[in-house]
């Protein structure tokens, strides 16, 4: 087992992690803005060690500074978290060329599935099923371009090969939009992520997102956790997450969770990781791979019971899998609603001082944040405070839990979406299940 793990992140992940730690005998270090040094993992951490000023470009992101952290305290390894530089394969490659180990894939993987153009042919020669699209880069001859929509069949969208997190896309409509439409986000993309390769897909009109948590631990040996849910969003970010995604064609499901596992041995994968979808008329329509731990992964947990960042902490001590497939049973239902310190109406950011928190309790409910009574919120990050997930036996029980959950929970001092949450786990369609992509955005625009 690894003796010493350095984690490279902050907040409710960062806590969660040195849990995950703890629990295996693992030493942590914990590294900090100056911004942060009351963080709660700060305070728990065996050591602690500021890396720079507020700002993520001088701290977080700040390579040298986090490898230097890792050499004083003779930490052996570095887990990134979600964001920041979770799925920068350069990181990735200096943290191993610096004699640590990188809990996550290889940077060759990362760079692999980071790349949508790459990944998206590489999933098809793994037999997952994707969306129909230009099956390569957009060049520059018009013609083609036109051509290539025209065998798609309008609407289409155009992506950015290295966009993430909602950027770098633009739907188009009709054929003459296309060509302008394609100058503009290469454009784009060459200044948000410093390059302007885009493709092209088929943009479909009421999908839901539907995601495959898997694990593989770079042996030979990979395992899925079955599929998440994460259709209520807005501008592309997951606001509620549940497990297992309802209403799915239970052939469809079977084919596509046997392809993400088969894919993850085909491409040598290591650590945990999701395929995300669309899934629209009872089919799958891969999107992208995260290379590393998700936001969302509490309602995984929750629901086939493993602990998925003790087994990303066990495959980089050179482990095997500690499960199996057949090990792996969905008990219950889960729900995870994003706790974030913002205006629930106007999504402004409210930074500030916590003047109470108090945390709901009961039977199957789990609050994962990194927040206390006095905490000031900075406002130098991103918003989110606090992931409240609720389990039960049934969908129904556990979407009881989370509203009775959320009429308990107490943050004052600083604006929350707590009333947006509480909104959405009483809509009536929602209660249904299978909303699409569209509707939170539809919701909040009437």
């Amino acid at each position: 087992m690894l003796d010493k793990v350095l984690i490279a992140n902050r907040g409710e992940i960062a806590l969660r992690i040195l849990r995950a730690c703890k629990e295996l005998g693992i030493k942590t270090v914990a590294v900090h803005s100056k911004a942060d040094r009351e963080l709660m993992h700060v305070r728990l951490a065996d050591e602690a060690v500021c890396i720079g000023p507020a700002p993520s470009a001088q701290s977080y992101l700040n390579i040298p500074a986090l490898i230097s952290a890792a050499e004083v305290t003779d930490s052996s390894a570095i887990h990134p978290g979600y964001g920041f530089l979770s799925e920068n394969a350069n990181f990735a490659e200096q943290v191993e060329r610096s004699g640590f180990t990188f809990i996550g894939p290889r940077a060759e993987t990362i760079r692999l599935m980071g790349d949508k153009v790459s990944a998206i042919e590489s999933m098809k020669a793994a037999g997952v099923p994707t969306v129909p699209g230009s099956d390569g880069p957009l060049g520059d001859d018009d013609a083609t371009n036109l051509a290539t929509a025209k065998r798609i069949g309008y609407p289409v969208i155009i992506k950015a090969a290295a966009g993430g997190g909602g950027r770098g896309m633009r739907v188009v409509h009709t054929e003459g939009h296309l060509l302008s439409a394609i100058t503009v986000t290469q454009t784009e993309a060459h200044a948000a992520f410093g390059d302007g390769t885009v493709y092209m897909e088929k943009f479909l009109e009421k999908p839901r997102h539907v995601e495959v948590q898997v694990i593989a631990d770079g042996q030979g040996n990979a395992i899925h956790l079955y599929d998440r849910d994460c259709s209520l969003q807005r501008r592309h970010q997951k606001v509620l997450e549940e497990a297992p995604a309802p209403g799915i064609d239970p052939e469809a499901r079977a084919k596509v969770l046997q392809a993400c596992r088969d894919a993850c041995i085909e491409i040598g994968y290591r650590g945990a990781g999701t395929f995300e979808f669309l899934y629209e008329d009872g089919e799958f329509f891969f999107i992208e791979m995260n290379t590393r731990v998700q936001v969302e992964h509490p309602v995984t947990e929750m629901v086939t019971g493993v602990d998925i960042v003790k087994e990303q902490l066990r495959i980089a001590s050179g482990l095997p899998l500690s499960i199996r497939q057949e090990d792996v049973q969905i008990n219950g239902h889960a729900f995870e609603c994003r706790i974030n310190a913002e205006d629930a109406r106007t999504f402004m950011p409210s930074p500030g001082k916590v003047t109470l928190f108090h945390a709901p309790g009961g039977l199957g409910v789990r609050m994962d944040s990194h927040m206390y009574t006095g905490y000031s919120v900075p406002p130098h990050y991103d918003s989110l405070i606090g992931k409240l997930i609720t389990w039960g036996a049934s969908r129904e029980i556990a979407l009881t839990r989370m509203r009775n959950a959320l009429d308990e929970l107490l943050v004052e001092g600083i604006k929350t979406n707590i009333d947006l949450q509480k909104d959405l786990v009483r809509d009536s369609y929602f209660r249904q299940g299978g909303v699409n992509i569209h509707y939170l955005e539809k919701k909040l625009s009437s």
